[in-house]
């Protein structure tokens, strides 16, 4: 008897990205049914996004051996439509600065409308949950406090877990500090246990000379993340890393960083969502924090072009996203 041989139902995404010419291309599938091949068509129609970038694109992705056509084709979308929980990046993704971006809207009604699990996940260590559940709806969105987590609510968990009732020095906004009270955390100017950074507007020469002495008397130094640039409605803003440099240049010592991409922050998010690392896909516009993040906590990957990463970007880097996509509302069937 011919042993049975197993056909794969659906061709995956690392047989759609292939490399023209390469000898572990893949053999073909066969024609792709006609059902399929309209609904591909239709999407290819759809008009213009707000971001000036066609839905229907596909475009070359250069790398080291020749070069990967991308398409976001039904099948793909599909893909991310199926997951049961999406972690999701703000800035950049629905809004920037003040202004909510195109498909915003529509995606989160999808999400709602399907009882998708949902989480808002920010490196911003600025705002508390609250305070982004306010700007959200001002936006005209209303959600829950329980759908954002932040890095400094990761931080915060992560220095508990260290050292509980522990003390820290900390340059940053509201966000950092309530998030670290609430983990038992007193604010400590003299002899901290840590000197924890983040986004601040209140960032001068006074504290940073201050912060660099308590590294030097042995606090350890703490980002609540890497980023340094970040997204507003007037411009990049200096970000965590670049605030934390100095300190780093001046005492030696490396700072431990929380956030994005962070595996640690990842399976903090996982936990919060009630999702398993399989049926969840992140949705994020940085290759550099979101995508890699996702990547190195196997989570799937949907990188939108709406925020800081550009299309002429994504040459530059050794790792791909599952899926590139104009913006976040792409995702919601037309």
């Amino acid at each position: 008897m011919q042993p049975r041989q197993y056909v794969p139902k659906a061709a995956p995404l690392s047989m759609l990205l292939f490399t023209k010419n390469h000898p572990a291309r893949p053999a073909r599938l066969g024609p792709r049914p006609p059902s399929a091949r309209r609904r591909r068509a239709a999407w290819a129609r759809r008009p213009e996004s707000g971001t000036g970038v066609r839905r229907g694109f596909a475009f070359w992705l250069e790398s080291g051996r020749g070069s990967a056509i991308i398409n976001p084709g039904m099948s793909e979308l599909d893909t991310i439509r199926r997951k049961t929980g999406f972690i999701i990046d703000m800035d950049g993704v629905v809004y920037h600065g003040n202004h909510l971006l195109p498909g915003t809207r529509e995606f989160l009604e999808w999400l709602r409308v399907q009882r998708k699990k949902f989480l808002f996940l920010t490196n911003s260590s600025r705002g508390t949950p609250r305070e982004l559940k306010q700007k959200m709806s001002r936006l005209g969105v209303s959600l829950e406090e329980d759908h954002f987590y932040t890095s400094a609510q990761a931080t915060a968990a992560f220095l508990r877990t260290q050292q509980p009732g522990g003390s820290a020095f900390v340059i940053g906004d509201a966000g950092l500090t309530n998030a670290l009270y609430q983990a038992g955390f007193t604010l400590n100017d003299v002899n901290p246990d840590y000197v924890v950074v983040g986004e601040s507007s209140s960032y001068d020469y006074d504290k940073l000379t201050h912060a660099i002495r308590l590294v030097l008397k042995g606090a350890r130094l703490i980002g609540t993340n890497p980023d340094l640039t970040g997204p507003t409605d007037k411009g990049l803003v200096p970000a965590t890393g670049a605030l934390i440099s100095p300190i780093e240049l001046c005492t030696g010592a490396k700072a431990y960083y929380i956030g994005k991409p962070n595996p640690l922050i990842m399976r903090h998010a996982l936990k919060v969502l009630g999702c398993q690392r399989e049926e969840t896909a992140i949705i994020g516009d940085r290759m550099d924090t979101d995508i890699i993040a996702g990547i190195e906590s196997e989570i799937e990957t949907v990188l939108v072009l709406s925020g800081v990463t550009a299309r002429e970007d994504l040459g530059k880097y050794a790792y791909r996203p599952h899926h590139v996509l104009p913006e976040v509302g792409a995702i919601v069937p037309g």
